[in-house]
């Protein structure tokens, strides 16, 4: 990945090197086999099965950074956040955020649109449990490094949903700005800022899994916070 991913250039040949990507054993194994088996009620469908790459438009001033594809929701429709629960709510929240033309994400062909957005994860493949192991993200590491160097000249502001997705933007942040990530490193925790020179503010945001809303941990209007400052700190006013 280090050296194919700094190689690509533009997001439309990052996407398909993405979905080209075999690096991790056991997370092509996991992928394959969701895809093989799948669930009962998809029974009919025909899994993605494969890396997951990003989602938005090129000129994003606001990147989403997540953990990774969920087994049944972009492992089968090959779109991150598109087709389960985690999705709904984060598409949902972005479409009152006027971020999102629609508040649904089902399929790669429901024509959904983003607006000064571009979600990614931190790892492209679905893992077992949920739960990539450090190793599998600092190999999947060169593809999220690429994709914001690629929209580095009007990205102002990275939201990360959960603690994984926010140490993942550390090494991001010094690889594509050359920054030094401060020592100690700032703390995750919901709606968390940081900020530095000549690099992107940082926001943190509980993660949008069903662990998370369906406890109350996450509220939809603890999202719509983020999505409003991440607006201002983006420079969007009422009319974009």
């Amino acid at each position: 990945m280090a050296a194919r991913a700094p190689r690509v250039a533009d997001l439309a040949g990052l996407d398909a090197a993405i979905a080209d990507c075999f690096a991790c054993p056991r997370l092509v194994a996991w992928r394959q086999e969701v895809a093989e088996v799948r669930r009962a009620a998809f029974r009919d469908q025909v899994y993605w099965g494969r890396p997951v790459p990003g989602f938005g438009v090129a000129d994003a001033r606001i990147a989403i950074v997540g953990l990774a594809p969920a087994a049944h929701g972009g492992n089968r429709t090959g779109r991150i956040f598109t087709g389960d629960r985690s999705g709904d709510v984060l598409f949902a929240a972005l479409h009152r955020a006027g971020l999102a033309n629609q508040p649904t994400s089902v399929a790669v062909d429901d024509g959904l649109e983003l607006r000064h957005t571009r979600i990614a994860a931190a790892v492209r493949c679905a893992p077992p449990d949920n739960k990539p192991t450090p190793a599998e993200r600092d190999t999947c590491a060169p593809w999220l490094h690429r994709e914001i160097e690629l929209i580095r000249p009007t990205l102002r502001v990275v939201v990360t949903l959960g603690a994984f997705a926010w140490a993942a933007w550390w090494p991001t942040m010094r690889q594509v700005y050359g920054v030094r990530p401060p020592t100690p490193r700032p703390v995750f925790g919901h709606g968390a800022h940081w900020s530095g020179d000549a690099v992107p503010h940082v926001l943190g945001c509980y993660h949008v899994s069903q662990q998370n809303t369906f406890t109350g941990r996450l509220t939809p209007g603890m999202l719509d916070e983020v999505f409003a400052r991440a607006r201002i700190l983006a420079g969007l006013d009422e009319r974009d």
